[in-house]
C-alpha cells in the first residue's frame, strides 16, 4: 500500500522533485546520482539506450546529451507526460517493464535509476529477463537503486524514508541480492559499488 506522501510527490511534480533532490545530498547531489550508473560506461553517439521505468526523464536528460538515441519507457501516462515536457529529444513508450514492447537485441544499453525497489521479486525475474531479452550481445545493464545500509549511521534515515514515501517492495528489495538475481536471469555481474553509507548500490552487467 503507498503511504499519503508517494500519492502527493507524484502527483505534484516539485514536491516529487523536491524529494529527488534532498535524497541525492547523500552522494553529493542530483547530477552526480544520475552519473553514478553509467561511470565507466562508453555511450557513443547514435548508440541504442533504454531509460526503463524513466519516471519524469530525469535521467533521460542526462542520457540524451550524450548523443544516443534514447527511449524512455515507463507504465504511468502521467509521468511519461513530464517525461515529454522535460526532455523532448528522446522518444517514449507506455508499457509495463516486465512485458516490454521490444524486438530482442534491441538495446546496445538499459539503464534504470531508483525504480526496481517498486517491483515484486516474481516481477523483478521477469524484468531483469526483459531487459536481458532486449539488450544486444555484450549490452550492458546499469542499475541504480537502495541498498541496505552497511553503515549503521545511515539506518535511521533510510527507515524513515521508506516509510514515508515507498511501499513493501522496498523493504523486499533491501533484503534481495540483486546481483544473484542478474546472474539468474543470465547476466555477467561486471561490478557492484556502494555509496552513502551503503545505502545505494550501483550493478552494472553485462549480456553475454
Amino acid at each position: 500500500m503507498a503511504t499519503i506522501l508517494r500519492d502527493l510527490s507524484y502527483r505534484y511534480q516539485r514536491l516529487y522533485d523536491g524529494i529527488s533532490q534532498l535524497a541525492a545530498l547523500s552522494v553529493g547531489g542530483e547530477a552526480r546520482l544520475r552519473q553514478l550508473p553509467l561511470t565507466g560506461l562508453t555511450i557513443a553517439p547514435g548508440m541504442t539506450v533504454l531509460d526503463l521505468c524513466c519516471g519524469s526523464g530525469q535521467a533521460t536528460q542526462v542520457l540524451v546529451q550524450t548523443g544516443a538515441q534514447v527511449t524512455g519507457l515507463d507504465a504511468s501516462p502521467r509521468s511519461l507526460q513530464r517525461a515529454q515536457h522535460n526532455v523532448p529529444q528522446a522518444t517514449y513508450v507506455e508499457a509495463f517493464a516486465e512485458a516490454m514492447p521490444f524486438a530482442d537485441g534491441y538495446f546496445d544499453l538499459v539503464h534504470t535509476s531508483a525504480a526496481m525497489h517498486e517491483m515484486e521479486t516474481d516481477q523483478l525475474r521477469q524484468v531483469f529477463n526483459q531487459v536481458h531479452r532486449v539488450l544486444k550481445p555484450g549490452g550492458i545493464f546499469t542499475l541504480a537503486d537502495f541498498h541496505q545500509p552497511t553503515n549503521p549511521l545511515f539506518l535511521p534515515s533510510v527507515a524513515l524514508f521508506l516509510w514515508l514515501f515507498e511501499t513493501e517492495t522496498a523493504w523486499q528489495w533491501l533484503r534481495s541480492d540483486a546481483a544473484q538475481l542478474l546472474i539468474d536471469a543470465g547476466f555477467q555481474v561486471v561490478q557492484q559499488q556502494l555509496f552513502a553509507g551503503g545505502s545505494l548500490q550501483v550493478v552494472q552487467a553485462q549480456r553475454s
